[in-house]
């Protein structure tokens, strides 16, 4: 558009210097022309001006939306990063929890088992002496205690060492160490129980039957510290 203007007043200066045009006309004519050039002159470095301000400022308008979303990235990414940390250091902390209370039961567990069974070897060697004992027992059948001219003084250490077995046995117990007769009841043979010694057919029972104890079992809270001896019915 100004290209045109400057062309249109191109040609009009052409015409005001043409030869026929009268001397009057060319001096009244050149100095409004010579004004008007440099009023468009000014107003075309004016209109330059204001182009090359407006593109400055789009530049740095552009230049600081870059920065801006660098800017925008960079934290994003800082606070992408801290979530993960975040999150790590949370699971970290919960496996640190569990493995401590998985510590403390154990450890529980342990100082439990030790306290039952801190007592379980001085058992093992008072087991012999309780064995002796129940033998002296059995050596007197009832028979011989019922007669009447049976032996006093006999009956009167009959009942003294039944009754030291009686106190004997409620001690042991309140350690936690039981004897067991599977004989009494006729219990089913269990191998983690019972050690079978023999096998023989009896009358009225069962194949795998327990008729028999030839030594007596021991447990400490549980857990068989000597298994009984025993006597299996089977039948063939």
């Amino acid at each position: 558009m100004i290209q045109r203007y400057l062309i249109r007043q191109a040609r009009t200066s052409k015409r005001l210097h043409h030869p026929l045009s009268s001397c009057t006309k060319q001096t009244s004519t050149k100095p409004s022309t010579h004004s008007f050039l440099q009023s468009l002159a000014s107003r075309k470095y004016s209109s330059d001006a204001e182009i090359n301000s407006s593109a400055r400022s789009e530049s740095n308008s552009s230049d600081g939306g870059r920065i801006e979303g660098q800017e925008e990235d960079s934290v994003k990414k800082e606070l992408e990063k801290r979530d993960r940390e975040i999150i790590d250091l949370k699971d970290r902390y919960l496996r640190s929890v569990a493995d401590f209370r998985n510590l403390q039961d154990r450890t529980k567990r342990d100082i439990q088992q030790a306290r039952e069974f801190a007592i379980s070897r001085f058992a093992k060697d008072l087991l012999e002496s309780v064995d002796n004992l129940d033998r002296a027992l059995t050596t007197v059948s009832a028979e011989e205690l019922d007669k009447e001219d049976s032996n006093k003084s006999l009956k009167n250490l009959y009942d003294g060492l039944k009754m030291t077995d009686s106190i004997m046995m409620k001690t042991l117990k309140e350690h936690g160490l039981e004897r067991f007769d599977p004989s009494e009841q006729g219990e089913q043979f269990n191998p983690n129980l019972h050690e079978a010694t023999f096998q023989a057919p009896v009358e009225g029972k069962e194949d795998g039957v327990v008729f028999m104890t030839q030594q007596k079992g021991f447990a400490l809270n549980g857990r068989v510290i000597r298994a009984a001896k025993v006597g299996v019915v089977k039948h063939s």
